[in-house]
């Protein structure tokens, strides 16, 4: 059978997964989150863009892992939320991913955070798209 090589340029939308694990408080919540507690979060960065016809790709996965690694998760992993957002409600910290990546990720459409396993907030930048 013959190989199938696509060569157009149509348009998709890339999904890469990423964790990690932090600590935090929500001081403007009347409740028990008002308290230090911590949360495995799991989020989703997606990009959406044209299949380059030359390689096939919208984006590299590896490329895209490596600049979450340096600009997100470096700086939230294993750490206290409060030092990086003053009031890191989920919303807040999916906001403040998008903002981090956005001049780093072409394409970036989305950023889907899930602080608990059932429940997530979606950030589609400042227009929503």
């Amino acid at each position: 059978m013959a190989a199938i090589d696509y060569t157009d340029r149509r348009r998709m939308r890339l999904d890469v997964e990423f964790y990690f694990a932090a600590a935090h408080r929500l001081p403007r919540y009347d409740g028990p989150c008002f308290r230090m507690h911590g949360h495995n979060y799991k989020f989703f960065v997606a990009l959406e863009g044209d299949v380059d016809p030359a390689t096939g790709m919208i984006a590299d996965f590896g490329e895209v892992k490596r600049i979450v690694l340096e600009h997100v998760l470096a700086r939230v992993d294993h750490r206290t939320l409060n030092d990086v957002l003053e009031n890191p409600t989920a919303e807040n910290i999916a906001r403040w991913i998008w903002e981090v990546l956005q001049p780093h990720v072409p394409g970036l459409c989305e950023v889907r955070l899930y602080e608990i396993p059932d429940s997530c907030v979606t950030y589609r930048g400042p227009g929503g798209r």
